[in-house]
C-alpha cells in the first residue's frame, strides 16, 4: 500500500435520456461466438424508466443456432436508442424493445480484466464473495468473513462512521437500530459513488433466476415513479416493491443485438422497458438468463415464463430463501454472466434503488457488485489513466488483497497508486498521489517501515476518520473529536511544508532548499534574504537546516489546534481479530506528549501506526483490550 498523484476529475458525458430516467442494461462477460439481431421498426418512444437486459453467454453457439442479420440503422449506440413498442390490451402500458448498452458490456469486460487479470482464481473469488453484513453485537459494524475484501469493506465502514459522527452527534453506537444501520450503509455507498464526480451512476446488479413463473424472488422489478424528484426515505428499512399488473402481450417481433467485443467474444442482448402511460404501475419481469439469447428466450423474458425456456435448468442461479440470498455454489464465470447495469442521473434515485433492492447488497455478492458499480461509474478509461501501470491486477491473484489503487478509488474517487500529496518526480517519472484533502484519511504501518510516505491530504482529512493499513489488512480509526481535523494553524502549515521537502523524515533539509520552502509558504524568498537566513539557521555551515531551528525562527509562538487529550475508537471487521470472535468497536483515551520525540514499539503496532500521524501519542485502551491491525 503506497502512494500516487493528482489531477482533476473527469466528468463523463451525459447520455441523452429523460432527466429522471432509469436505464437498466444487463451485461455479459464471457465468450459467445454468435452475433445475431432482428430489427424492429420504431413505433413510439418511452418516457418512463428504461430497462435493458443483456445476456452474457459463456458457451459457443450450437451448430443448429440460426444466425440472424446484425442490427443496423439504430439511433444512439447504447441504452436509449429507439426500438419498437407494443401497447397492452387496455392501452395503458406497453413494452419497448431497445438496443442494449454495449459500452457497459465492454467496460465490464475491461473491469474484470483489470481486477482479476487473465484468470480468476476460484479460491480468491470465494473470499471476495460476501455481502454487507452487520455484527450481532455492534449494529453499525460490518463483518468481513475472510481476508481480501477489506479494500472495499473498510472504506465503506469509514464513510458509514463519518455519517454517524457528523449527522448523529451524541448517539450511542450500540443503540442504532438494524433499519437505521441499513440506511447508513446506503448513504455511505452513495457517498463513495459521489466521489466519482460523474453525471451518471451506472449501478451493477446481479440477476437471479427462479424455477417457476410465480416466484417473487426471481423477478426484476422496475417501478415507474410519479414523482422522480422525491427524496428517498433512507431511514426506512430495506424493502422490495412488487405490484401485479395485467400480463402484457409479447410484441410480434423481437430485437436482439449482437456486437463484437475485444478478443473475438460477442454478446447478445434484449432490452425491455415499460412505455409511456404506465403511470405508477410496476412491471414484474421474470428474467430467464440462458446460455444464449434467442428470439424465443426474449419472448420468455417479456412473458415472465422462465419455465418455458429451453435452458431454464442450465447454470441456474436459484434463490436460497425469501430474503433473496443467492446460491453460494456459483463460479466466477457464472457470476459475471449474470451482471447487468442500471443507469441513474440522480444519486437520490440510486439510494432509492438500493433501499428497494437491499438484497443486492446483503446477498453473497453484495461487496463485488458494489465494487464493480464504482469502477463502472468512474469509467474504465479514467480508472486506467489514474493507475498508469495496469500490468498487475488490482486484486492479488494469490492472497486476494486489494492494491492501493483500489483503496484510493474507494476513499477518494481516484485510482492513483500512491498516497503522497500531488506528484513526485521519481527517476524522471511523474508519479501521482492524492490531489486534495480527502473526506476520509489514511495512515499505514508501512510508512514507519519506510515503504511509503503518506501525505498531508490523507493524514489530515475533512472528518476524524482514518483507514489504517498494516501489511495484511485494513481497519478503521475514528473519533468524535472534530478538533482533530480543524483547519491548520500557520505553524502546522509551516511544519507540513517543511516536511514535504524532507521525504526521508530526517527532520532537516538541505540549506539549498530553504528558498523553495519560504516560497511555498508565501514568505519572503528574495536571494539576499534567503542567504542571510541560511547563515542564521546553519551557523556551522553544515549544509542542513533543522526543523526545530526553522520553526523557532519563523513560527516562534507555535500553537496547536489538536487537543492534548481525546478519545479514539477502532474497528476491525475480521471476527477472529475481536474478543469472543464478535466484531465490535474498541475505545481508548489518547494523550499527546510534549516534544517531537517518539518511541518505536514493535510489540504495539497500532501505536506505531498512530505515531505516523501523531508522533508523540500514547493511548490507553479501555477494558485492557488492545485492538489488532491484522
Amino acid at each position: 500500500m503506497c502512494d500516487k498523484a493528482s489531477g482533476k476529475s473527469v466528468v463523463s458525458p451525459k447520455v441523452a435520456l429523460p432527466a429522471t430516467g432509469v436505464a437498466l442494461a444487463s451485461a455479459a462477460l464471457e465468450s459467445h461466438n454468435t452475433v445475431s439481431a432482428t430489427t424492429v421498426p420504431p413505433v413510439g418512444a418511452a418516457s418512463a424508466p428504461q430497462l435493458a437486459s443483456v445476456a452474457i453467454a459463456s458457451a459457443s453457439a450450437s451448430e443448429q443456432q440460426q444466425e440472424l442479420p446484425t442490427t443496423s440503422g439504430m439511433s444512439g449506440g447504447g441504452v436509449g436508442a429507439a426500438g419498437a413498442s407494443v401497447a397492452s390490451g387496455e392501452g395503458s402500458g406497453g413494452i419497448q424493445l431497445m438496443q442494449p448498452n454495449v459500452k457497459d458490456i465492454r467496460e465490464l469486460c475491461d473491469i474484470k480484466q483489470l481486477l482479476w487479470g487473465d484468470g480468476v482464481r476460484e479460491d480468491v473469488f470465494k473470499r471476495w464473495s460476501q455481502g454487507f453484513e452487520f455484527s450481532d453485537v455492534e449494529p453499525s459494524a460490518l463483518v468481513q468473513k475472510q481476508g481480501g475484501p477489506c479494500a472495499v469493506i473498510a472504506p465503506v465502514q469509514a464513510y458509514l462512521l463519518k455519517i454517524i459522527i457528523m449527522d448523529m452527534p451524541g448517539i450511542k453506537l450500540a443503540e442504532i437500530s438494524s433499519g437505521k444501520s441499513q440506511s447508513l450503509l446506503i448513504q455511505a455507498l452513495c457517498n463513495i459513488l459521489l466521489n466519482c464526480q460523474t453525471r451518471r451512476y451506472r449501478i451493477v446488479h446481479i440477476l437471479r433466476r427462479s424455477s417457476n413463473a410465480t416466484s417473487s424472488t426471481g423477478t426484476t422489478t422496475v417501478t415507474t415513479q410519479s414523482n422522480r424528484n422525491a427524496k428517498p426515505n433512507l431511514s426506512s428499512a430495506a424493502r422490495t416493491t412488487k405490484e401485479n399488473t395485467p400480463p402484457v402481450p409479447p410484441p410480434p417481433l423481437t430485437q436482439v443485438l449482437g456486437e463484437e467485443v475485444a478478443g473475438g467474444a460477442a454478446v447478445g442482448g434484449v432490452c425491455v422497458i415499460p412505455s409511456a402511460g404506465a403511470g405508477d404501475a410496476a412491471y414484474d419481469i421474470e428474467i430467464e438468463q440462458g446460455v444464449e439469447v434467442t428470439p424465443a428466450s426474449v419472448i420468455d423474458i417479456i412473458q415472465g415464463n422462465s419455465s418455458g425456456s429451453s435452458n431454464s435448468n442450465s447454470n441456474s442461479l436459484n434463490d436460497d430463501d425469501a430474503t433473496g440470498q443467492l446460491d453460494m455454489d456459483i463460479t466466477s464465470q457464472q457470476f459475471h454472466e449474470r451482471l447487468h447495469t442500471i443507469h441513474f442521473d440522480d444519486i437520490n434515485e440510486v439510494a432509492r434503488y438500493y433501499t428497494e433492492n437491499y438484497s443486492q447488497l446483503s446477498n453473497t455478492f453484495g461487496v463485488l457488485v458494489f465494487m464493480y458499480s464504482v469502477f463502472l461509474t468512474k469509467g474504465i478509461e479514467q480508472v486506467t489513466a489514474d493507475i498508469s501501470d495496469t500490468s498487475e491486477p488490482l486484486i492479488h491473484s494469490t492472497y486476494g488483497y486489494g492494491a492501493q489503487s483500489l483503496i484510493n478509488l474507494m476513499l477518494t474517487g481516484r485510482s492513483v497508486a500512491h498516497v503522497w500529496d500531488n506528484e513526485q518526480d521519481v527517476g524522471g517519472l511523474k508519479l501521482r498521489g492524492i490531489s486534495e484533502q480527502s473526506d476520509i484519511g489514511f495512515i499505514t504501518l508501512m510508512e514507519q517501515m519506510r515503504y511509503c510516505t503518506v501525505g498531508s491530504f490523507f493524514k489530515n482529512p475533512r472528518f476524524p476518520v482514518w483507514v489504517m493499513g498494516s501489511d495484511t489488512h485494513l481497519t478503521v480509526l475514528f473519533s468524535n473529536e472534530k478538533r482533530l481535523v480543524s483547519p491548520e494553524t500557520p505553524s502546522e502549515t509551516g511544519r507540513r511544508i517543511f516536511k514535504s521537502y524532507d521525504p526521508e523524515g530526517n527532520n532537516f533539509i538541505s540549506s539549498t532548499m530553504l528558498r523553495d520552502v519560504l516560497a511555498a509558504l508565501n514568505l519572503v524568498s528574495e536571494p539576499g534574504y534567503v542567504s542571510l537566513m541560511q547563515k542564521r539557521l546553519d551557523p556551522e555551515n553544515l549544509g542542513i537546516i533543522l526543523l526545530n531551528a526553522f520553526m523557532d525562527e519563523f513560527f516562534p509562538l507555535e500553537s496547536r489546534s489538536t487537543p492534548d487529550t481525546f478519545e479514539l475508537m477502532h474497528y476491525n471487521g475480521i471476527p477472529g481479530s475481536n474478543e469472543g470472535n464478535k466484531v465490535r468497536y474498541y475505545y481508548g483515551s489518547a494523550i499527546l506528549l510534549e516534544g517531537d520525540l517518539k518511541s518505536i514499539c514493535t510489540s504495539n503496532p497500532i501505536v506505531t501506526c498512530l505515531q505516523t500521524k501523531w508522533p508523540n501519542i500514547e493511548i490507553n485502551w479501555h477494558n485492557m483490550h488492545m485492538p489488532s491491525l491484522n
